[in-house]
C-alpha cells in the first residue's frame, strides 16, 4: 500500500447525507466512497431496510442536522417500489418548509438517462440544478461543487432551470450548517480536498474499467473487452491513397467520405460519422480497438488508386466481433462511373450485413450527384477546403472549388449546397452587415437551386434551414426545414448537430438535447458534436454538464477558439466567475473571447478591464456584433443600453437574434416592453 493521503479538518457528522435506493447501492457507494477520500463526513445507510423506531429517529437526526441532502434518483426511484429512499425525501422536503430554508441545501444527482422532466420527485427537487454521475462516476467538478456548497468561504451559486445571470449575487447564499472556518485555512483545505479528489477519480476510473458494466466503462472512457454495437452499425475508414502523390490525398479521402455518405442513405444501416471514422486515420490502430471505440460492428477499409481519370479501389468488409472479412472485391472503373460505384459498394456492404434494402438505393445514393469527373474532382477539392477550415477567413477557397464544380456540371446539386452553407458560414461571421446580406442572398440562391435539381437531397434542405435561421431570421421556415432534413437524413450527424442546436434557441430543450446527443452517438469522436451539445445544455440552464461538454470538445480539438468562450459562459452561469476569467483569456485575441471577458471582468469588479474588452470587440466586429453588445449590457445591469443595443440588431437582423428567445445572458431584459415586442417582431414558432 502506499503512504496514506492527509485529510483536511473533519466536517460535522453526517455533513452530507446520501440518499439512495437499494438497487442503486453499488453507485450510491462509488459516491460515497470520492467524498469520504476527498475527507468530507458522509452519512451512509447501508441497512436501510431495517427501518424500526431506532432506524426513524436517527434518520430524522441526521437529515435534521446534515449540511447537504444529496438524492440519487434513477430509473429504480422512479419505480416507488420501496419507502425508505422516499421517506427520507419527504423529510429532506419538509426541513425546507419547517425550518424556512432555502433549496441551497439539496444537491440532487441522477445516475441513468432518466430526463429530468419525467422524474418522479419532490416538486423542490426540481428548484435546484441537478448533477449527472453515470453510474456513480465522480468527477472533481462534482467534489468541487460539494466542497464549495459545503464552505461559505469559496462562494457559490443555487442555479434554478431559468435564473436571471445578472442577479447571481442574490443566487450565492451561505448553505445552511455548513461547517465554518478562517478563509487562508478554507482555502488550502479546498485545494486539498481538490486534489484528493482527483487521485480518488483516477482510481475510480481503473475500478470502473474493472468492474462496471460495459456501457459504464464505455461511459468512463475504457475500453472493455466486451461491447454491444447495434445491428447493421459500420464504419468506413479513410481508404489508403495509393496514387504515388499525396497531392491526391484529397481525393481518396473525399471519395471514402461519399462511400460513406452512400451508406448512411441506406436507412437500415447506423454509419458512424466521418469525423470519427477519420480520427484514426494514419494511427495503425487495430481493427478491434476502432470498433469498440466507435461501437459499430463492422468496418469498411480500402484503397484508391488514380491515375488521370481511371481508378481502381479495392473495399473490405471486416467483421470487428471476429476479425473475418465478411466481403472485398477490387473494382477498375473510369471516374465518371463513380456515383454507379458507389452504389455497387453501398449494395454489396448491405447485403454482406443481411441488410434488407427498401426502396430504389440507387435512387438515394447517386442523388445530387454528378457524373463529371472534373465537376467531381472540384467538389470533393472543395470538401476538403471546408473541413481544414477553423474560421470564416478559411473559408473562400472552398466556396471557389465549389464555384468551379457547378461550371463544370450546373445540375450539380450537392455543390449548389456545399457553396451555400460556405457562404453562410463566412456570412455570419461578416465585418459589415452589407457583406453579412450580401452572403446570405448568394447562399439562400444556391440552396434553392439545390433543392430545385434534387428535393429530397438532405443537404440542400440544410442549406435553407441555415440561410433561414441566421441569414433572414425566418425561424418558422427554418424549422421546416430541419424537419425535412431530419425526415430524409435521421442518420446524418451534421443534420443532428445544426437542428439541436436551433430547437436548443426555440427553447425545445428535449428535442435539442436527443438530437445532439444522437450526434455524439454517432460522431464520438468530433469536437463539433460535443459543441453543439454543450451549446444545448448551456441554453437549457444545465451548466454543469454544459462545462463537461465543452471540455470533452477542447480535448478532441484544443485549437477550436470559440470552444474557450461557450465553456467560460457555462462556468459564468454556474457562478464559478475564476474558473470562467481562465477560460475565456486562453484565447484572448478571439472576437468570442473579448465578448466573454468583458461580462466576466464587470461581475469581478474589474470594470475598466471589461469596458476595454468591449472595446476590443467593437473594433474587430462593428456593428455586426450588436446582439453581443446587448448581452454584455444586460449584465452590466444597464437595460436602456442593451434594448438599444437589440433594436439596432433587429434593424440590422442580426444573426446573434435566433438565441433571443432562450440566450440566458439576456433574462435581465424579459419583463421589459421593448424586449417583448421584439421578441414579438420576431415570430419565434411556438
Amino acid at each position: 500500500m502506499g503512504e496514506e493521503l492527509p485529510k483536511p479538518a473533519s466536517t460535522p457528522t453526517g455533513a452530507v447525507f446520501l440518499s439512495y435506493a437499494s438497487k442503486d447501492a453499488q453507485a450510491a457507494q462509488l459516491i460515497c466512497g470520492a467524498l469520504r477520500s476527498a475527507g468530507l463526513e458522509v452519512w451512509f445507510d447501508q441497512s436501510e431496510l431495517q427501518g424500526g423506531e431506532a432506524w426513524d429517529r436517527q434518520i430524522r437526526k441526521q437529515i435534521h442536522d446534515c449540511a447537504l441532502f444529496v438524492p440519487v434518483i434513477s430509473a429504480h426511484s422512479d419505480a416507488r417500489r420501496e419507502g425508505y429512499f422516499r421517506r427520507e425525501w419527504k423529510l429532506a422536503v419538509d426541513r425546507t418548509a419547517d425550518m424556512a430554508e432555502d433549496v441551497a441545501f439539496l444537491l440532487p444527482v441522477v445516475i441513468d438517462s432518466t430526463p429530468d422532466a419525467t422524474a418522479r420527485v419532490p416538486d423542490r427537487f426540481r428548484e435546484v440544478q441537478w448533477s449527472r454521475l453515470p453510474d456513480g462516476q465522480t468527477s472533481p467538478a462534482f467534489i468541487e461543487r460539494v466542497c464549495r456548497l459545503l464552505s461559505p468561504e469559496v462562494p457559490t451559486a443555487t442555479q434554478p432551470p431559468v435564473t436571471p445571470l445578472s442577479s447571481a449575487g442574490a443566487a450565492i447564499r451561505e448553505p445552511v450548517r455548513a461547517f465554518r472556518m478562517s478563509k487562508p485555512v478554507g482555502l488550502a483545505i479546498f485545494a486539498l480536498v481538490v486534489l484528493v479528489a482527483l487521485t480518488y477519480f483516477l482510481a475510480n476510473k481503473f475500478w470502473i474499467a474493472k468492474h462496471a458494466t460495459p456501457e459504464a466503462a464505455a461511459r468512463a472512457g475504457a475500453v472493455s473487452t466486451a461491447f454491444n454495437p447495434p445491428p447493421h452499425s459500420i464504419a468506413v475508414l479513410p481508404f489508403v491513397n495509393m496514387s504515388g502523390d499525396k497531392e491526391q490525398e484529397y481525393f481518396s479521402d473525399g471519395l471514402t467520405e461519399e462511400l460513406l455518405n452512400s451508406l448512411s442513405e441506406i436507412n437500415e444501416l447506423q454509419v458512424a460519422a466521418r469525423t470519427s471514422a477519420f480520427s484514426f486515420k494514419g494511427t495503425n490502430t487495430d481493427i478491434s480497438t476502432i470498433a469498440h471505440k466507435l461501437n459499430v460492428g463492422a468496418v469498411l477499409e480500402g484503397s484508391v488508386r488514380r491515375s488521370g481519370n481511371t481508378l481502381r479501389i479495392t473495399a473490405q468488409l471486416i467483421n470487428a466481433a471476429t476479425g473475418f472479412h465478411l466481403w472485398s472485391k477490387t473494382y477498375d472503373r473510369d471516374l465518371g462511373d463513380v456515383l454507379k460505384l458507389q452504389t455497387e459498394i453501398a449494395t454489396s456492404v448491405a447485403s454482406a450485413l443481411k441488410v434488407t434494402l427498401l426502396g430504389d438505393v440507387a435512387a438515394k445514393v447517386e442523388l445530387g450527384g454528378t457524373g463529371n469527373p472534373a465537376a467531381f474532382d472540384a467538389y470533393l477539392r472543395g470538401a476538403k477546403a471546408v473541413r481544414s477550415s477553423r474560421d470564416s477567413k478559411d473559408i473562400p477557397p472552398a466556396i471557389a472549388a465549389y464555384t468551379e464544380a457547378i461550371r463544370l456540371d450546373p445540375h450539380y446539386a450537392l455543390a449548389f449546397a456545399g457553396r451555400s452553407i460556405a457562404l453562410s458560414n463566412v456570412a455570419s461571421e461578416a465585418e459589415t452587415p452589407a457583406a453579412a446580406r450580401e452572403g446570405f442572398d448568394k447562399a439562400q440562391a444556391d440552396a434553392r437551386q439545390a433543392l430545385a435539381l434534387a428535393p429530397d437531397l438532405a443537404q440542400a434542405h440544410l442549406a435553407l434551414a441555415a440561410v433561414a435561421e441566421i441569414g433572414t431570421l425566418d425561424f418558422t421556415q427554418a424549422n421546416d426545414e430541419y424537419e425535412r432534413a431530419l425526415a430524409v437524413a435521421p442518420g446524418n450527424a451534421q443534420v443532428l448537430r445544426y437542428s439541436g442546436g436551433f430547437a436548443a434557441f426555440m427553447g425545445h430543450f428535449d428535442a435539442a438535447l436527443a438530437a445532439t446527443r444522437r450526434a455524439v452517438v454517432l460522431d464520438p469522436l468530433a469536437r463539433g458534436s460535443y459543441t453543439a451539445l454543450g451549446r444545448a445544455l448551456y441554453t437549457a440552464r444545465r451548466y454543469e454538464e454544459a462545462v463537461a461538454a465543452f471540455a470533452e470538445a477542447l480535448s478532441l480539438d484544443p485549437g477550436f477558439k470559440v470552444t474557450y468562450a461557450d465553456r467560460g459562459f457555462a462556468y459564468y452561469g454556474l457562478g464559478d466567475l475564476q474558473s470562467a476569467r481562465a477560460a475565456c483569456e486562453t484565447k484572448p485575441d478571439y472576437w468570442s473571447s473579448h465578448w466573454c471577458l468583458s461580462v466576466v471582468y464587470d461581475k469581478l469588479d474589474r470594470h475598466a478591464d471589461a469596458e476595454a474588452e468591449r472595446v476590443k470587440l467593437k473594433a474587430a466586429q462593428g456593428d455586426a456584433a450588436a446582439y453581443q453588445y446587448a448581452t454584455i449590457y444586460a449584465q452590466w445591469g444597464n437595460r436602456a443600453k442593451a434594448l438599444e443595443w437589440l433594436e439596432t440588431a433587429l434593424r440590422l437582423r442580426d444573426s446573434g437574434l435566433e438565441a433571443l428567445k432562450t440566450d440566458p445572458l439576456l433574462d435581465p431584459l424579459r419583463q421589459e416592453p421593448r424586449f417583448q415586442a421584439i421578441e414579438r417582431e420576431l415570430k419565434f414558432p411556438s
